[in-house]
């Protein structure tokens, strides 16, 4: 379903469906009643500081106020939302943020991760998939990282430096973040001390 879009911008799906039971989307896909009955929505996680949710009977909804920049601790609910995810199986659960591209896409690849078997690069083209225009700030790159290795021991890709001059919304699908414990061996040189304090977001490619 097609949410808005403005004269020059990227249209973003307002609800996009990564399993049968769990959707994904902005701050309108809440207030779109027939969608939320017609998926038998039952659990609304709201992942934005001041966008209200709408009340429905019967369907709850878990508030995770954490601003989209990299600086804010997103991972803190990454086990608390998977949780509820899989506590919901029997009814649908709708995450969602402002635009559906950071922050709801971030806890939904938490929660593929922990419960479907998905490592972070399998979670990252899951969710592509079904939303190709998510982007995730490299703070939540590199939460989800940590959440990976802490989950498998492992990470699954590996960091490159962004280039801040850029375009944004058309980097390479190819985006991931730093993590001080995965070897930078065969990676350029300038890049064997990169920071994710030294740049507004990263180019990540998969090894």
């Amino acid at each position: 379903m097609p949410g808005r879009q403005g004269s020059g911008s990227v249209v973003v799906m307002s609800f996009s469906q990564i399993t049968p039971t769990l959707f994904l989307g902005g701050a309108d896909a809440p207030h779109n009643a027939m969608l939320v009955s017609r998926k038998g929505i039952t659990l609304i996680v709201n992942a934005t500081l001041s966008h209200a949710s709408p009340a429905y009977p019967g369907v709850e909804c878990v508030r995770v106020p954490v601003p989209d920049l990299p600086s804010a601790r997103l991972g803190d609910h990454f086990d608390r939302v998977a949780e509820r995810i899989h506590g919901n199986r029997a009814g649908g659960t709708l995450v969602h943020c402002a635009a559906g591209m950071s922050r709801s896409p971030a806890l939904v690849m938490a929660y593929l991760m922990r419960y479907r078997a998905a490592t972070l690069r399998q979670a990252h083209r899951w969710v592509q998939e079904s939303r190709p225009h998510v982007k995730l700030n490299a703070g939540f790159w590199d939460q989800l990282l940590r959440y990976e290795r802490k989950l498998y021991g492992k990470n699954t890709v590996k960091v490159a430096a962004g280039n801040d001059a850029s375009p944004p919304l058309i980097q390479p699908d190819a985006y991931i973040t730093h993590d001080a414990t995965s070897t930078t061996d065969g990676l350029p040189s300038g890049l064997q001390n990169f920071s994710l304090d030294d740049c507004h977001f990263i180019r990540m490619f998969f090894s």
